[in-house]
C-alpha cells in the first residue's frame, strides 16, 4: 500500500521534468564561411564631355551673322555663322578668269600644233618623190611639230595649275560658312556680329560640347587600381539628382598613375539620352572593390563583445567553446572574424555570454 502511494507522489515530478526537457530550445548553428570580400568605396569623379571643341576660324574676315546661340541644340554640318571677306570674292573671280585664260591659251596651242602636224605629214608624203622636198625643210616642219606639242602639254599644264588654284580659291571661300563637326550643343558664344576675327589667332567663335555621351573620369588610387575590369558596370550619384542611381561602363583604362595624385585616371562612358547629367557635375562614384585574400564570416549575431573579450561560441563536441576573435569589415548581415576558426566550422547562431564554456548545446 505504502509503495503506491510513494509511486504515486513520484510520477507528477517525473511528468513535469520529461515535459521540461521535451521544451527546451534548441540552439541555432551556422557553418564559418569562407570568401572574398566585395565591397565599395566612394570616390570623387568628375563628368566631362565626351567631345569637345573651340569653333575657330579658319579664314579671316569680319561677322556677319550668328544662327545660334548658348544652349542651342545643333546636328553635324549644320551652319553657324557666316563670316565676310570680299577680297575672297575677287580672289575667285580672278582665279576663275585665269583659269579661262589657260583654256583659251591652250586650245590655240592645239590649233597651232595640229598646223604643225598636219604640215609635217603633207612634207613627209611629198618627200617620197625624189626632189620634191628639200630634206632641211623636212627637218625643219618636223622640229616646229614637235614644239607645237611641247607647247600643248605647257599649256595643258597651266590649265590644271589654273583650275587647281580656283578650286583652292572656293575651298578658302567656302571656310566663311563656319558649320559643326558633329552633333551636340553650343555652350559657349564668343562673337557677335561686325566683330574681326582673324585665322590662326585661336580666338574661338563659339565652344561646342557632346553631351548625349559623356565620360567620367574617376581617380582611382594606387591601392584600388589592381581590380579594374574593362566593361564593368559602376553605379554613382550626382547631387542634383538624389537618390537616383546612374552607371557607367568602364571604357579607358590608362595603365598609368597620375605623379602628383598617384591615382590612376579611368574614363567611363555614360549615356545622357534624358539629358539629366551636365559636364562639369562632382558625382559620387561606388567604386567596386574586393580584398585579395578570404575571409572568414560569421553572422553579426553571432560576435560576443563584452568589457573583456571578443569571442564567438564554437560547438565543439557537442558543447560550448568560446573562440576569442576580432571583428573585421561587414558585409551585409555577416562580419567578417579572425580567430582559431577554419571554414566550415559551426558557431552559435544568437551567440551570448549566458552560454557558458563547456554547456552543453541542445
Amino acid at each position: 500500500m505504502n509503495t503506491f502511494r510513494h509511486a504515486a507522489v513520484l510520477l507528477p515530478f517525473v511528468s513535469i521534468s520529461l515535459a521540461v526537457a521535451q521544451s527546451a530550445p534548441k540552439t541555432a548553428l551556422v557553418k564559418v564561411e569562407s570568401r572574398s570580400l566585395s565591397r565599395t568605396v566612394p570616390l570623387t569623379a568628375e563628368l566631362t564631355p565626351y567631345l569637345q571643341t573651340d569653333i575657330e576660324a579658319r579664314v579671316p574676315g569680319y561677322v556677319e551673322k550668328v544662327l545660334v546661340d548658348r544652349g542651342s541644340k545643333v546636328r553635324r554640318g549644320q551652319l553657324l555663322v557666316v563670316l565676310s571677306a570680299p577680297e575672297m570674292g575677287s580672289q575667285t573671280s580672278a582665279s576663275e578668269g585665269g583659269l579661262h585664260q589657260a583654256e583659251a591659251e591652250a586650245a590655240q596651242a592645239k590649233a597651232s600644233a595640229a598646223a604643225a602636224a598636219s604640215t609635217y605629214e603633207r612634207l613627209l608624203e611629198a618627200a617620197k618623190t625624189p626632189g620634191a622636198v628639200a630634206g632641211n625643210e623636212l627637218i625643219q616642219a618636223q622640229k616646229q611639230k614637235e614644239a607645237a606639242e611641247a607647247i600643248v602639254q605647257a599649256r595643258e599644264a597651266s590649265v590644271k595649275s589654273a583650275s587647281s588654284q580656283l578650286t583652292s580659291t572656293k575651298e578658302m571661300e567656302g571656310y566663311l560658312r563656319v558649320t559643326a563637326p558633329f552633333d551636340g550643343i553650343i555652350t559657349e558664344r564668343l562673337v557677335h556680329p561686325g566683330m574681326m576675327v582673324a585665322a590662326g589667332s585661336h580666338l574661338a567663335l563659339l565652344r561646342l560640347q557632346q553631351v548625349s555621351h559623356l565620360r567620367l573620369v574617376v581617380p582611382v588610387p594606387e591601392n584600388y587600381s589592381g581590380n579594374i575590369a574593362q566593361g564593368k558596370q559602376v553605379i554613382f550619384h550626382v547631387p542634383a539628382h538624389p537618390g537616383r542611381n546612374y552607371t557607367g561602363k568602364v571604357a579607358r583604362i590608362p595603365n598609368s598613375l597620375d605623379p602628383q595624385s598617384r591615382a590612376m585616371m579611368v574614363e567611363l562612358d555614360v549615356a545622357n539620352a534624358d539629358a539629366s547629367l551636365s559636364p562639369g557635375m562632382y558625382p559620387t562614384v561606388d567604386w567596386p572593390v574586393a580584398s585579395g585574400d578570404n575571409l572568414l564570416f560569421v553572422p553579426t549575431t553571432s560576435v560576443v563583445s563584452t568589457t573583456e573579450r571578443t569571442f564567438v561560441i564554437a560547438a565543439r563536441n557537442g558543447h560550448a567553446h568560446w573562440v576569442d576573435v576580432r571583428k573585421g569589415p561587414v558585409s551585409g548581415d555577416q562580419v567578417s572574424v579572425r580567430g582559431e576558426l577554419k571554414p566550415g566550422d559551426t558557431v552559435v547562431k544568437q551567440a551570448t555570454d549566458e552560454i557558458r564554456e563547456g554547456a552543453l548545446l541542445p
